[in-house]
């Protein structure tokens, strides 16, 4: 029985709730959608890029990266994922965490991760993430391997997505 101070819910309340909740389900439902990784193409472009990184590494006085199985894995996971989202990231979707991803690709943690778009060229991501402070810190910072991949996607319009991974 309803207490007589509360106001029973008019019809239009009812279906603007129920209105909201099907929205929230159904973007759950894409979130969950786009967080696959089955469509579109992508590269991997570590060598190439690994190459640029290391020349501005060398200038630095730093140790060379190497090729990373796991981070070449999680950055083609993550190029893949933002492009099938046609969104410039590192998260993506209300369950998405940074740490989990790297866990599930076993790359050696602690990580870091460099994300671009629109780029068509590896030497233009890797440029543009040099132009940036933060993606240069990651870049000059104390880790021992890298994976690098570009991704397209028809949901994105093929529009180039970029991921560098870095691990210990």
């Amino acid at each position: 029985m309803r207490p007589s101070s509360l106001p029973t819910p008019s019809r239009r309340t009812l279906l603007l709730w129920s209105g909201t909740a099907l929205a929230a389900g159904l973007a759950g439902c894409r979130s969950s959608d786009i967080l696959t990784t089955d469509s579109g193409t992508s590269t991997d472009t570590t060598e190439e890029a690994l190459a640029m990184v290391n020349a501005l590494r060398a200038k630095r006085g730093l140790s060379p990266l190497v090729a990373d199985k796991p981070a070449q894995a999680a950055a083609i996971i993550q190029a893949k994922r933002m492009a099938r989202a046609d969104k410039m990231a590192h998260l993506i979707g209300i369950r998405d965490d940074f740490k989990d991803r790297m866990k599930a690709s076993d790359v050696a943690l602690p990580a870091a991760e460099n994300i671009a778009a629109g780029q068509q060229e590896t030497a233009r991501a890797v440029t543009a993430w040099i132009e940036s402070p933060k993606h240069l810190e990651n870049m000059l910072g104390s880790y021992r391997g890298l994976g690098v991949a570009v991704a397209r996607d028809p949901s994105s319009a093929n529009k180039p997505y970029w991921a560098m991974v870095l691990s210990s």
